[in-house]
């Protein structure tokens, strides 16, 4: 062997002995300072509520205050991109969702980013969806909007459906209902739930996809919104009050949900990541934050481990992809 290549070894041979100590060290020192858990919508929505659910005991596994920070815009890709313009040191977790990785980027041409660059590290809870209408609407039931739909488009006057912002699951659901009932109807985004809901309840949109909380409940009771169906194939539990859409005759196989995990950079070191791994999956098994998630009618699957988390992503991946072929998303 020349003494050239013998050098050449050596030096690789420090290089990554050097990586191994620096990914030891990271997750010996993670986390150094506050984390920040980055919500990509504004405060008062279900995200803003699943974060200030599970922060405070998150920041106790963790060992340093996790600060809930709310980025709304351009249908979550704002706040992602942020996370992909920090550091990959696990100190910015992104709580993200197919909505903001997968279909954003597909709908929107300015997102430069892949769902592939970023790392799920664990699934926190599944949303379930409810069709929210105003309460003005001359409607009791989802049989008696799709009617009311088509009367009215044929009138020239199509309904309005909110979504988050366009490319985002729900404006998905807005056009594949459009699509499924043969009925026109017109989108209007906004930056995130809560103002989307505002709007329901001033009467300025008609319909909502929208994912549900349990203060939907006291707000139909109210006659503020009606609640004309939940997107499930059953009635559930803590929803028993409203028809499931398998319930209706024209929608009966309209029946969707979307979760919700934590994000890092797909580079992220290995030790940094099974850090956050562990913390979220602890305390996801306490049982006070399963009951207040079980409050918000989230629905909340067993810890899974980094293995069948990258799985899981993989899948939602192709699945959400699929959703979006099927009704010809184009990229805005």
């Amino acid at each position: 062997m020349s003494l050239s290549i013998s050098k050449a070894l050596r030096q690789c041979a420090t290089l990554i002995t050097g990586f191994v100590l620096a990914a030891s060290a990271s997750a010996q020192t993670y986390p150094s300072k506050p984390v920040t858990l980055l919500v990509p919508y504004p405060a008062g929505g279900l995200s803003d509520v699943i974060a200030r659910t599970v922060n405070n005991s998150l920041s106790k596994h963790l060992g340093q205050p996790v600060i809930v920070d709310n980025l709304g815009g351009a249908s979550g890709s704002i706040a992602a991109q942020k996370v992909l313009n920090s550091p990959s040191d696990g100190h910015l977790i992104f709580q993200g969702s197919p909505n903001e990785l997968i279909l954003a980027p597909l709908a929107i041409s300015a997102i430069k980013f892949k769902s592939e660059d970023f790392r799920l590290v664990q699934m926190i809870a599944t949303a379930q969806i409810g069709f929210l209408a105003r309460s003005d609407l001359p409607v009791n039931n989802v049989d008696e909007f799709v009617e009311y739909a088509r009367k009215a488009a044929a009138q020239g006057k199509p309904v309005t459906y909110a979504s988050v912002g366009p490319g985002s699951f729900y404006h998905l659901l807005g056009e594949h209902l459009s699509k499924v009932t043969g009925i026109p109807m017109i989108h209007v985004p906004y930056k995130g739930a809560a103002p989307a809901e505002q709007d329901l309840m001033a009467k300025q949109v008609d319909i909502f996809l929208a994912p549900y909380g349990k203060k939907y409940l006291e707000l139909h009771k109210t006659g503020k919104v009606k609640v004309l169906a939940m997107l499930n194939p059953t009635r559930l539990d803590g929803v028993k009050d409203f028809p499931a859409i398998s319930e209706s005759k024209s929608l009966k196989n309209f029946t969707f949900n979307i979760w919700t995990g934590y994000f890092v950079k797909k580079d992220t070191p290995e030790p940094v990541v099974v850090a956050i791994h562990k913390a979220i999956t602890e305390t996801l098994k306490e049982p006070t934050i399963d009951a207040a998630l079980d409050t918000n009618s989230l629905l909340t699957p067993p810890p899974l481990e980094l293995n069948a988390v990258a799985k899981a992503y993989a899948d939602g991946t192709a699945q959400f992809r699929a959703i979006a072929k099927s009704i010809n998303l184009e990229p805005q």
